[in-house]
């Protein structure tokens, strides 16, 4: 498909009335939740010696009150709404861009809803100190949402901060989901998709030698297994991968998944429902195995990957397995950077509105993935000068 964008541009998703009081109190809350006497919800909470962020325990504890249903508790249609606002409520008020265009790329069946995020500004806010260049880097995202969920507002404004604070063209791509289209219809669009952004790097402003893959829960399984299929198929290889709180492995139970299963956002009972839907119930005729690797990327061959940032969150059911991943990647031999949000949920990424430390994580993971995006090619270019200079 050509590159054409729309004569629209894509602006901040809007709430209505309730949306905006329930967005105004979490504010209110995240203003005062430095001591937790402050909040008046719950005293600290402490897990293996973590102790969860207040703000995101005031959260927590508002949708308590407000009692919003989880996902497995829902039709898909409403779970996608309820999703979706619950996301822009938390984003806080919106985050500046130079520009969202909304535009149609490739996927593997027919063209996908996306959205590209242009910096304002400076080209490098995050790396003053590096020479800007006339190409941005670009980030090819995928949200999460257990495969069932999630669309481009829902993610937003952690697409709008990554591109503002990294200084990096962010390009969000709405790949098909299930019950409609189960698996491998995820994995196939995200490698058309890669295969599109290639393509059209040029078109897009973007430079050749820094496009990444990145997503997060579900999106970062996507990443992951694209990141895999395009060195086994050939082709541009990616500058990096940004995997936040990534799904990675679907063939067992971690110990995490026990331990904070339930009261931390992302409850157990709606991964098991996100997993029927997208990859069948266990034991059941067309039931997807789960020790495929474009299932469980933790289980396919980890070498020659294109550089990681795999970030991962202290409260969060999926932590062990994408600090699994970190293991394995390093075991590999794949350069691999581990980074733990020891305070923090699944799903922080969507929260910046929610006290200082959710966007202060982010800023920080911004600043991580641009120097990623700085480092990487750098070297291989560097790599290549020295092989040509041995040749002759």
């Amino acid at each position: 498909m050509p590159l054409a964008r729309r004569t629209r541009t894509a602006p901040p998703p809007k709430l209505g009335p309730r949306g905006r009081m329930e967005r105004q109190f979490l504010r209110i809350l995240g203003a005062r939740g430095g001591p937790n006497r402050r909040v008046h919800l719950r005293r600290p909470t402490v897990r293996e010696g973590q102790v969860l962020d207040a703000p995101t325990q005031a959260m927590l504890a508002l949708r308590d009150r407000l009692q919003y249903p989880a996902w497995h508790e829902q039709p898909v249609e409403q779970a996608r709404r309820t999703l979706r606002h619950e996301a822009v409520v938390a984003s806080g008020r919106p985050i500046a861009v130079g520009a969202a265009d909304a535009l149609r790329v490739d996927g593997a069946a027919g063209p996908l809803d996306a959205r590209l995020y242009r910096p304002g500004g400076a080209h490098n806010p995050a790396l003053t100190w590096q020479p800007a260049g006339e190409r941005l880097p670009l980030l090819l995202f995928f949200h999460g949402g257990g495969f069932v969920l999630g669309d481009l507002d829902s993610h937003d404004a952690l697409c709008r901060l990554l591109c503002a604070s990294a200084g990096i063209l962010v390009l969000s791509v709405d790949y098909r989901l299930a019950p409609e289209h189960p698996w491998p219809a995820a994995p196939d669009d995200a490698f058309a998709a890669w295969r599109w952004v290639v393509e059209h790097a040029e078109g897009l402003g973007a430079d050749s030698e820094r496009l990444a893959l990145g997503g997060d829960s579900a999106g970062g399984n996507l990443a992951a297994i694209t990141a895999q299929a395009v060195r086994d198929h050939g082709g541009v290889q990616p500058a990096g991968q940004l995997l936040l709180y990534p799904a990675v492995d679907w063939s067992r139970e971690y110990a995490s998944r026990v331990a904070f299963g339930h009261g931390f956002y992302l409850e157990g009972a709606s991964m098991d429902w996100c997993e029927h839907h997208y990859l069948g119930v266990p034991g059941t005729p067309g039931a997807v195995d789960r020790t495929d690797v474009r299932v469980s990327p933790l289980l396919g061959d980890l070498r020659g990957l294109a550089p990681a940032l795999v970030v991962t969150a202290g409260f969060d059911p999926l932590r062990d397995q994408g600090e699994a991943y970190v293991e394995a990647l390093r075991e590999a031999g794949t350069p691999v950077l581990g980074r733990r949000m020891p305070d923090l949920i699944h799903g922080f990424g969507n929260t910046p509105g929610v006290g200082r430390r959710s966007r202060e994580a982010m800023l920080e993971v911004a600043a991580l993935l641009r120097g990623m995006l700085e480092i990487a090619p750098a070297r291989d270019r560097a790599a290549a000068g020295e092989r040509a200079g041995a040749a002759h």
